[in-house]
């Protein structure tokens, strides 16, 4: 009994070591009281099962990774970056869509996603789908503010606003739907919508934002599906995928420019710039760093052109365990495992420079 009772209370001391240890590993985490997500698929929860598109994931395969393998509309195969750095911040484990009909008012204080799938900075890019584009998402913000404000009252409304992590995750769209008109001019134009979103965002009491760049886009498998097909269409070499990576880090560099000079002009507020393109592609170039096995197709189906309504309940998928192993969760989109990386990235990049 008594060496039962000795193990006991070594395995107790040694637990508190090693939670202490991990803990000064992470470093200090920023105190925010909600969470703010305005962009596209890569961050919507679940807005697009309340509008009238195609374009939505609820329903299997879609979230076989989820807690309680549930398909909430999430474009994963479980969660995506909002929950994990909510969790991480320790403000909830679930960042809801706003447009939830059953959204509570505990989750409202705590803060939402507006994003929607398929969204992005152009309106035009939005048109085919019928979805909401990043400019028209203020709208929802601001119902968002009236509906705080009667619940907490307007000076604890803004002070919530004032306090929240806004995170902005969009742009990959807009070169999606441009596979052959992508004009390097076409940057400004996404670059003078992504400041004027900023700035409504400030107006309206935002203080702490950050900013996703683009990631490698040509990387994923339903761009490589599409050079294919084009080239046995034109005999020519359209070098897609590096040409196309190329603009997203051109893009990338003229995006932490313009947040740079935002960040002169909005007082009292952060601005920062989130790097997606370096982590991923790091990946990509290295997938047994990560335990990937499978960085060019998806988990669901062949994983070359399967996404939303061609990912259904009837797609054979690479299974649930495997799923962990692939880059990619369908033909566009991020496996959850990826997501993880990219958010464990931005809880040690991004998150210190809010401190």
């Amino acid at each position: 009994m008594a060496s039962i009772k000795i193990y006991a209370i070594a395995a107790y001391v040694c637990a508190i070591i090693f939670n202490t240890c991990k803990a000064a590993g992470q470093g200090p985490l920023p105190k925010f009281p909600a969470i703010l997500i305005f962009g596209d698929s890569t961050v919507d929860t679940g807005n697009n099962n309340y509008i009238n598109t195609l374009l939505k994931a609820n329903f299997f395969p879609y979230g076989q990774n989820y807690p309680g393998q549930k398909a909430t509309g999430r474009f994963s195969d479980g969660e995506l970056i909002p929950d994990m750095l909510a969790s991480a911040l320790k403000i909830k484990e679930a960042v809801p869509p706003f447009l939830d009909p059953n959204l509570s008012d505990a989750e409202v204080i705590t803060g939402v996603s507006f994003a929607s799938a398929g969204a992005g900075y152009d309106y035009q890019t939005n048109t085919l789908l019928n979805v909401i584009p990043v400019p028209k998402q203020i709208d929802m913000f601001r119902d968002y503010i009236a509906r705080l404000k009667g619940i907490v009252g307007e000076e604890r409304a803004k002070q919530i606003i004032g306090g929240a992590f806004v995170l902005i995750s969009a742009g990959s769209n807009d070169i999606f739907t441009r596979p052959f008109n992508l004009h390097y001019s076409f940057q400004d134009t996404m670059l003078d919508i992504v400041q004027n979103f900023t700035k409504e965002l400030h107006d309206l009491g935002c203080r702490s934002m950050a900013v996703a760049g683009l990631p490698p886009v040509g990387y994923a498998p339903i761009e490589k599906t599409i050079q294919l097909a084009t080239e046995l269409l034109l005999p020519v070499d359209l070098k897609w995928v590096d040409n196309i990576n190329s603009y997203a880090q051109s893009y990338n560099k003229e995006l932490v420019k313009l947040l740079a000079q935002a960040q002169t002009t909005f007082s009292g507020s952060k601005i920062v710039y989130v790097d997606v393109y370096e982590p991923l592609d790091d990946m990509v170039k290295n997938p047994k760093r990560y335990g990937f096995l499978e960085t060019k197709r998806g988990c669901c189906g062949t994983g070359l052109f399967e996404l939303g309504p061609l990912c259904r309940p009837t797609t054979p998928t690479c299974g649930k365990l495997l799923a962990s192993k692939f880059l990619f969760w369908d033909a566009v989109h991020p496996s959850k495992s990826t997501y993880r990386v990219i958010a464990k990235h931005i809880e040690k990049e991004v998150f210190p420079k809010f401190l």
